[in-house]
């Protein structure tokens, strides 16, 4: 592993497997280096292993196989109490008999710190992240949003190298959730602590992380920047996992340069071409939905062309819904698939409406070809 037992990392991942009793696998050859101060988001479906991963970081599963390391140092047996990494959970699992102040003071007892020193960190968090005012309250008094950060105050008191987050804004509605991520991703970047976060929200992985960790299944799918990882999937799963993408199926025609060409049931397509294809190879073209243009059915093909290439489909509007400045459609293709598609309306004003004849184009530096 790259970097392996370097104290340049925080965190690293080295083989990581977790197997059950019975024999069932939950984690499999997981690797991952992790840099100082990264915000890292594990991401997928519910079972795929991500939670399961976080508790192995944090002490509270064992390790199967391979090797954890924080800041070089190998952790698998040790304590969770023993290691430099806090720890919040969807629940909080707040103590309902403490006040705010001594919730977020406990961890600082445990470690047997001076009274004093203990209150100047407390009093410090609690100002840092706006609890003066309900420092001496019960948790049950308070909001959902109060108490994430009566959670996250008594995380980051102990001042860890690594917090470690699973899935801590479930229980919120949509516009507390929206505001906690905002505060989440600015007081990360002030801290500079590295933050390991687990998610099955999209939205919300894309929105924070520097990276997200895609997982199927016990497996790593991909390791990308947000960006990256939503306009480049590197395989059929996080294809259909991340955003809204069509695809298209077919095999490899030509190889060469940037520009991988298919054969497909549409004619001859093309996108941007990753590593892994081979000549006659089974293969899909990935179209993001912000990729496709609606051309009007009026349009010569020729002309299209001339800015498409060969990508121009012809299909058939089934819907077209003005959502504020939006219009949304729904496209059908020759095939019957039935794509989403959605532009301002200073792009499509006037020009389309349900049962109307069209194209979907695209250019190929904006899709994305993907082994089968």
């Amino acid at each position: 592993m790259q970097g392996y037992l370097s104290v340049a990392y925080d965190l690293q991942l080295s083989h990581i497997g977790k197997v059950y009793d019975n024999g069932t696998p939950a984690v499999i050859d997981f690797n991952l280096d992790v840099d100082k101060g990264e915000f890292i988001a594990f991401l997928g479906p519910s079972g795929c292993g991500k939670t399961t991963t976080l508790r192995m970081i944090a002490g509270f599963e064992t390790i199967t196989s391979g090797d954890l390391l924080i800041r070089g140092k190998r952790v698998n047996d040790m304590l969770p109490e023993k290691r430099p990494t806090s720890m919040i959970f969807q629940n909080y699992a707040l103590f309902p008999h403490m006040n705010v102040r001594q919730n977020i003071r406990f961890g600082l007892d445990v470690k047997g710190m001076a009274a004093a020193e203990a209150d100047r960190k407390v009093d410090r968090i609690i100002e840092k992240l706006g609890l003066t005012d309900v420092a001496l309250m019960r948790p049950n008094r308070l909001s959902g949003g109060q108490r994430q950060r009566i959670a996250l105050a008594r995380s980051l008191v102990v001042e860890p190298d690594i917090l470690l987050l699973d899935e801590p804004l479930g229980a919120l509605d949509a516009n507390l959730r929206k505001s906690i991520q905002n505060e989440l991703k600015l007081l990360q970047r002030e801290l500079g602590i590295t933050f390991v976060f687990v998610t099955h929200a999209q939205s919300e992985a894309l929105a924070l992380s520097d990276r997200i960790v895609v997982m199927n299944a016990g497996r790593v799918e991909q390791i990308s920047p947000p960006r990256e990882l939503y306009t480049r999937p590197q395989s059929i799963f996080v294809a259909r996992f991340i955003g809204a993408n069509t695809l298209i199926p077919g095999t490899v025609k030509v190889l060469g340069g940037e520009v991988v060409t298919l054969d497909t049931a549409f004619g001859t397509l093309s996108g941007e071409q990753p590593a892994g294809l081979t000549l006659g190879g089974a293969a899909s073209l990935v179209l993001p939905a912000e990729a496709v243009d609606i051309l009007p059915g009026t349009i010569s093909p020729d002309e299209a062309r001339r800015t498409y290439g060969t990508n121009l489909i012809p299909c058939k509007i089934t819907r077209a819904q003005l959502i504020g400045h939006i219009l949304q459609m729904a496209v059908e293709l020759p095939n019957g698939d039935v794509i989403a598609v959605e532009g301002h309306t200073d792009k499509y004003r006037g020009q389309f409406a349900a049962g109307a004849s069209a194209f979907v184009a695209w250019q190929a530096g904006r899709s994305t070809v993907i082994k089968q």
